[in-house]
């Protein structure tokens, strides 16, 4: 558990539908999204590939595909101010200075028409702490960061293309963009996917120890528990573009209260043997045409007729513990 949270709330998303334009009709793919991130927490987004992870924080920064998306309801508190009404220039800075984001895929972050050390260096220049510095200060700022990432020599990869590095190599230079200056809230969308387990552990440990240092407070996207049980002091886990779970990291693994959140605990490997105890029947549903009611009702062993006609909300059922569930009392 981080020892700087606060009670002061840094960004709230607040029943969030985002719905994308497709030949069909629209695709429904966020669904009342409901997320709270205090000052300096760690906060955890878990839950199978397709259910909006990534489209969610996305809207965050509304760095979304102009003009393929509606949002017909819901609000982005940042600091107070509603992110999708914000001016370019409020917006642009937010941007700038006070959020930054480690994306899932490196060669999409990268522009392949400079240089490592170019696109590093405006990310500098652009930043409250490399305004007023000499060019000789800010390349070492860049410097710095790319050695907190474990790349070797990092003066020739300053000179170096995109091209010219490995997959795990751009992921990580990624990395350093977004840690080399000083930040309110970053953002992590799967920072270990293109990293072998080493350096993927080393980067956790860099990330968690920068965001303790630094006070900052953090999103964390991860489709592994064990990454969310070390790193995270609350988990939100996702199914089909809602929260369907929220609660401190410990509470969750001490007593998953949803059917999703159960099912994915059982799907995780024992190392003790005996493989993976069960699974998750099917599959998330099509966005084009969801259920009426609870999203996870047609793969649900607890699910009734109420829970396909009717949608659950996200309930506080104490000690900081949400769930949306009708049957969360359940075994």
């Amino acid at each position: 558990m981080s020892k700087h949270i606060q009670e002061e709330v840094i960004l709230e998303i607040k029943g969030l539908k985002l719905w994308f334009k497709v030949y069909q009709g629209y695709s429904k793919v966020l669904d009342g999204v409901d997320l709270t991130v205090h000052k300096g927490e760690k906060v955890g987004i878990v839950g199978e590939a397709g259910c909006g992870k990534t489209t969610t924080v996305k809207s965050i920064l509304d760095i979304l595909p102009e003009g393929q998306y509606v949002i017909p309801e819901g609000e982005i508190l940042y600091k107070g101010e509603n992110v999708l009404t914000m001016s370019d220039r409020a917006l642009g800075k937010v941007r700038s200075s006070e959020i930054s984001m480690i994306y899932q895929e490196p060669s999409a972050a990268l522009n392949p028409v400079f240089t490592i050390g170019q696109q590093m260096m405006e990310v500098v220049k652009n930043s409250a702490q490399g305004k007023g510095k000499s060019k000789k200060e800010q390349k070492e700022m860049v410097l710095v960061a790319i050695r907190d990432v474990f790349i070797p020599d990092p003066e020739r990869i300053f000179d170096y293309y995109p091209v010219q590095l490995s997959g795990g190599m751009k992921q990580r230079i990624c990395i350093a963009m977004a840690i080399m200056t000083q930040r309110d809230l970053m953002i992590a969308d799967e920072p270990g996917t293109a990293l072998d387990v080493t350096i993927q552990d080393q980067v956790h440990k860099t990330l968690d120890r920068l965001v303790e240092e630094r006070k900052m407070s953090l999103i964390m996207i991860t489709h592994s528990l064990g990454v969310a049980r070390e790193l995270t002091d609350s988990i939100h886990v996702m199914y089909a573009g809602t929260v369907v779970e929220a609660a401190p990291t410990a509470e969750v693994f001490r007593q998953p209260l949803h059917p999703y959140t159960i099912g994915l605990m059982e799907a995780v490997p024992r190392l003790a043997g005996g493989g993976i105890q069960a699974g998750i029947y099917g599959s998330i549903p099509d966005y084009l045409y969801p259920p009426k009611g609870c999203r996870f009702a047609p793969r649900c062993p607890r699910a009734t007729e109420q829970c396909l006609a009717e949608k659950p909300l996200l309930t506080d059922v104490g000690h900081g513990h949400k769930v949306a569930c009708f049957h969360w009392k359940e075994d």
